[in-house]
Order: structure tokens, then sequence, then C-alpha cells
């Protein structure tokens, strides 16, 4: 099977930052982040082009051009292992319609502008990802 270099660490920074239910859009044939994530308890939707079973994880059949909103619902997080653009693009929009967070981890320097959302750049253990959120986040200066 196939592995991903900082999933371990993916998947701890995904566990101490969200809670409820997470998904993985286009989970492709890497599992480790989600099967880290169930491990822990994690609510995880894996979603992909065909409905599947990826060792012993469901995989749900949606199409992120045209989602079932049930399969995300509550969910705090849409996540992604190496995504083109143009499906960075359809997360953001499902995202800012449901108000979850956007975690993109991208195969090179491909990374969407989402209007609306704010992107910060998260370097966690050996993980290198993306994470965009309509919540915007201020520091007070001493006055």
């Amino acid at each position: 099977m196939p592995t991903l270099r900082g999933a371990a660490d993916l998947a701890e920074y995904i566990r101490k930052n969200y809670s409820g239910r997470v998904v993985e859009v286009g989970v492709g044939h890497l599992s480790e982040v989600a099967a880290s994530l169930m491990a822990h308890g994690v609510d995880v939707v894996l979603t992909d082009r065909k409905a599947r079973t990826l060792g012993n994880l469901a995989v749900e059949k949606d199409d992120i051009f045209s989602p079932h909103l049930e399969l995300y619902q509550s969910a705090s997080l849409i996540y992604s292992l190496r995504p083109p653009l143009e499906l960075q693009i359809a997360i953001g929009d499902l995202a800012v319609r449901i108000g979850a967070d956007i975690l993109i981890r991208p195969l090179g320097d491909e990374v969407a502008e989402m209007p609306g959302l704010v992107r910060r750049l998260v370097n966690f253990g050996e993980a290198r990802f993306y994470i965009f959120s309509s919540k915007v986040v201020t520091s007070e200066l001493p006055s």
C-alpha cells in the first residue's frame, strides 16, 4: 500500500484541532490519514468518484462538483490530499456553504485562491499543508 509522508502528523493535527465529523474528498488510494483518525474515534467520511472499500474503510460515491450535502452536513473540516486546482475550488465552494474549514495537502505548488477564505501554511511535524478558513484570526495589540 502506498504511504504518505507525514500522514501520522497530519492525522494528529486534525485530531487536535477539529471535532465532530471530518470528510476526505477524493480519497484515491491513500487511506492512512483516515484510518488513523478512525482508530482514534473520529467520525470520518471518505468520498471519491466510485463507491468501494479501501482496506476496511467504506468510500462513499460523490461528485464534489454536485455534492450530496448529507455527506458533508455538520462537518467541521473537509480535507483532500493532492487534489488538482479545480477540485480545490469545488471543495472551497462547498466548505463556504456548510461552514467548514478546509485542509489541502497539495502535490506541489498547486494551491487555489478561494474567495472568502483565509489561507495559511501549516508545518506540523513532517506534515506540510494549507488550512483555509472563513474565520478571521485577529490578534490584539497593546494600546
